[in-house]
């Protein structure tokens, strides 16, 4: 059974211990999209914000930063179990291997614009794969289609990986990441802006 990351970026910000308190039993990790308004244009949650969700659940945090060696150790700190970084950032490989110093997980991350072959070099250093099925930067964006073969040429090919899919899921192609090999769903909108977000996440997860 495929597992649900809910994105704390599609929750309310002014209540996000609650909601994370809420779907944290129903999920295996809450996915913390940090964004440093230089990669992306968005500028979302910081180290202090990831530290008070510490506990609730494993903490998945993802950093669409330029220069993610200056983010690793606060957020290892702050209680990350797993660390993503993409490769479209400065010194990606650099990156994972701090983050295996850590002796937690690592993900190479990339963009549906990039080719698949741009992180192929880096597999070896990456627990994870996230593969983007939106373009990063904001939550409620459409999915990109090429998600679907992407998450299945990486399971094929790369079956110790474990296969992330970030951006744009929901209930109508869960079940399709779900048959072509998706270990991990991240969600933000589809979950939050639901009416019932626990029975999204059942739904999703049963795909």
């Amino acid at each position: 059974m495929v597992s649900i990351a809910p994105s704390m970026l599609g929750a309310d910000f002014g209540k996000m211990r609650e909601a994370a308190e809420l779907v944290a039993p129903y999920s295996s990790h809450l996915h913390m999209d940090v964004m440093d308004g230089h990669f992306v244009p968005n500028l979302t949650m910081g180290v202090d914000l990831v530290k008070a969700l510490k506990g609730i659940a494993p903490l998945d945090v993802h950093l669409m930063v330029t220069d993610p060696l200056n983010f690793i150790d606060d957020f290892h700190e702050a209680g990350a179990e797993i660390i993503s970084v993409h490769v479209e950032a400065n010194n990606p490989r650099e990156a994972l291997e701090r983050i295996n110093e850590k002796n937690i997980k690592s993900g190479i991350a990339f963009n549906p614009s990039t080719s698949k072959d741009e992180i192929i070099p880096l597999l070896d250093f990456a627990d994870m794969i996230l593969i983007m099925s939106v373009e990063p930067g904001y939550c409620g964006q459409s999915f990109h289609e090429n998600a679907i073969e992407r998450v299945k040429f990486f399971k094929d090919n790369y079956p110790g990986k474990l296969i992330e899919v970030d951006g744009g899921v929901s209930t109508v192609n869960s079940a399709i990441l779900n048959q072509n090999g998706a270990d991990i769903l991240v969600a933000g909108s589809a979950i939050f802006k639901s009416i019932n977000p626990i029975e999204t996440i059942k739904l999703m997860k049963q795909s």
